[in-house]
């Protein structure tokens, strides 16, 4: 049994200290001991079948289901099938005082609500306050062919690409996006992220303070999505 980090995508050695992400890969048989310490966990499964264990409970993993470790967790994950287990892991440090004594949960993609986002665009939450995760959200993402406009974010967000091809856009930055591109937002930062491909793009996604992944707003501050709030227009570059 080892410790592992996973391969680090994006966090406070790419400048971002909001969150941290990263890439664990175990091939199968494989098991790695890991401690949520001061922060709260994510996890999600990519590929692969496996379980985590946490305080002599047993969780089974499988493609598309998601973790939530709240802080001072030790607990161990193992790959149990014949393939890699591939999960992205991401840490939300300085957690609210409330993920204090809560437990680990694992959810199924599959079985949770769509709803809509913008520009016929859905969402799945995995984890988020009502279902323990109490600093942020982690969801999954549908983004459609058709191009959404320019817009911002009140929060800060990591992302992950899971499905598809496009090209994100932040004023005059433009970079490919594929299977396995990660993407760093800091709050505020007027973006688009369009899908170039033949279908529906997929991203996982946490961002911190939680809350809706449709709350979104254009460059002058107008809600993107009926029930959203207005805010100012400090945004950044």
């Amino acid at each position: 049994m080892g410790s592992r980090e996973g391969a680090a995508t994006v966090g406070p050695e790419t400048g971002f200290d909001a969150l941290a992400q990263a890439v664990l890969t175990l091939e199968p048989g494989e098991r790695c001991a890991r401690d949520s310490g001061e922060a709260e966990e994510t996890v999600f499964v990519v590929a692969g079948q496996g379980e985590l264990e946490a305080a002599g409970e047993r969780h089974s993993l499988e493609p598309e289901s998601g973790a939530y470790v709240p802080p001072g967790t030790r607990y161990e994950l193992a790959a149990s099938g014949s393939e890699a287990l591939r999960a992205i892991c991401v840490r939300v440090p300085d957690p609210a005082s409330e993920a204090a004594g809560g437990r680990v949960t694992v959810r199924r993609l599959a079985e949770q609500e769509a709803q809509a986002a913008t520009t016929e665009r859905e969402f799945r939450i995995v984890c988020d306050p009502d279902s323990g995760l109490c600093s942020a959200t982690h969801f999954v993402g549908y983004i459609p062919t058709a191009r959404a406009p320019e817009h911002f974010h009140t929060y800060d967000e990591v992302i992950y690409v899971l499905d598809g091809e496009g090209v994100f856009h932040a004023g005059d930055y433009h970079e490919r996006l594929a299977p396995g591109s990660c993407i760093q937002l800091p709050a505020r930062t007027v973006h688009c992220l369009e899908n170039t491909g033949p279908g529906t793009m997929r991203v996982v996604a946490v961002f911190r303070p939680a809350g809706s992944p449709a709350a979104a707003y254009y460059p002058d501050g107008t809600p993107a999505h009926p029930g959203i709030p207005p805010v100012t227009t400090d945004v950044a570059p």
